[in-house]
């Protein structure tokens, strides 16, 4: 997603590159799993730890799994909450619901029901956007808040964002989608991580077999086609919201080297009053799988700030 100039020496907060380690991994001993009912859904979420709580929000081309490393170093002192959204990974697949204020409605009855009156947020690609619609719905139960790498529709440069060559996929659902990729969903994936990594060899053939076996089940390609389906009301429901006035929260906006990089910052300064920017270096948008340990520091010590 390289769409404006990375202006590195303008940015402030770089964390130094560590060697990729893209294995999938597996959650702490101890968290559990609960099914919550939302309004039209089922909402599949790990829970663990004691403390302050967190709630990880992943994007389209991972589940909540790709949040293990950050759960890792967060569980010894928080209340960690990792869901996959609706219609991704264990989660169910309804045929509505994907506009992300609906969604945002899903993680605040997630949050009701574990008895959380406020969080911590940290949201990548898609849970960007569901972050955004809950945030600002809800701004007195975020206390601070790590977004990184996507944009939010129809805020900042949205329009320009959208004539991308590499977002073709914002545009590709109708009668016949689910025809065309039905037992190619690997195919369809590799060239999400291939092209938008810095470097496609740090998602590894654990990682692509996992997260297409996911992404294969009956139901779930024809639902994450609904997520950017809805994004044209997501644009027209963000502008609403952004007219209310900016989030209060501290705000730190992650971008990638190799994908959005500044103008993750720039996209956030739009609707948040408090925001910090920062790089993810020698990174592409998968900064999970190609960058975990430094992304992991980069959360942490955020989150962990007095």
């Amino acid at each position: 997603m390289r769409f404006l100039p990375i202006l590195t020496a303008l940015v402030p907060f770089f964390i130094a590159a560590a060697p990729a380690a893209a294995k999938i991994e597996k959650f702490p001993a101890g968290m559990r799993i609960e099914r919550i009912k939302t309004d039209g859904a089922t909402i599949y979420v790990r829970i663990g730890g004691q403390g302050p709580a967190v709630l990880l929000l992943h994007g389209f081309g991972d589940t909540g799994d790709m949040w293990a490393p950050v759960a890792k170093a967060l569980i010894k002192d928080h209340t960690v909450i990792v869901p996959d959204l609706r219609g991704m990974g264990l989660s169910s697949y309804p045929d509505t619901g994907y506009e992300k204020t609906k969604q945002a409605d899903d993680m605040t009855r997630v949050l009701d029901a574990l008895k959380i009156p406020k969080a911590d947020l940290v949201t990548h690609d898609i849970g960007n956007m569901v972050g955004y619609a809950l945030a600002a719905q809800n701004p007195d139960r975020i206390t601070r808040w790590v977004i990184i790498d996507a944009p939010l529709p129809g805020i900042g440069p949205w329009d320009e964002i959208l004539k991308s060559p590499l977002l073709w996929h914002f545009n590709f659902h109708g009668p016949d989608v689910d025809r065309l990729v039905k037992g190619r969903e690997r195919i369809y994936l590799d060239r999400f991580w291939n092209e938008l990594s810095a470097d496609p060899k740090a998602i590894d053939e654990e990682t692509r077999r996992h997260y297409a076996k996911l992404y294969a089940r009956p139901g779930a390609m024809h639902a994450a086609f609904n997520q950017f389906a809805a994004f044209s009301q997501d644009a027209k429901d963000n502008q609403v919201l952004a007219a209310k006035g900016k989030l209060p929260m501290p705000i730190l906006a992650l971008g990638a080297e190799k994908s959005f990089g500044t103008q993750q910052a720039d996209i956030m300064r739009v609707v948040g009053s408090n925001v910090e920017g920062g790089i993810i270096i020698k990174s592409g948008h998968w900064i999970m799988e190609e960058q975990p340990a430094q992304t992991v520091t980069a959360i942490v010590e955020f989150l962990n700030r007095k």
